[in-house]
């Protein structure tokens, strides 16, 4: 089994930062194109950022400019660096990815980031 532990969430000011980090299992990360998705109890899960295994980057519109993603393939890891929060953030970040067009591993538990004051 392969799979992905997510860390990094927590509750945070608006205007605030937070940085995520996913850690991988197994031995495709370094070919593996790797998104982070967030999910609320009344949404589906969205994409909002992905890197592919060039480090070619893009993002939904709605973190364009405010969420960084990058990744460390020696640590299997990949990052959020998100920036200007908003209440709307709020949500349970999870990351997945692979080598093809599907998610490869298994989904994480997630973290919680909320946005409040």
């Amino acid at each position: 089994q392969v799979h992905l532990v997510e860390s990094g969430g927590g509750l945070v000011q608006p205007g605030g930062s937070l940085r995520l980090s996913c850690t991988a299992s197994g031995n495709i990360f370094s070919i593996s194109a790797m998104g982070w998705y967030r999910q609320t109890p009344t949404e589906q899960r969205e994409l909002v950022a992905r890197i592919r295994s060039s480090g070619l980057t893009n993002y939904a519109d709605s973190v364009k400019g405010r969420f960084t993603i990058s990744r460390d393939n020696a640590k299997k890891t990949v990052y959020l660096q998100m920036n200007s929060l908003k209440p709307e953030d709020t949500a349970v970040y999870y990351c997945n990815g692979g080598p093809g067009s599907s998610n490869y591993y298994e989904w994480g538990q997630g973290t919680q980031v909320t946005v409040s004051s």
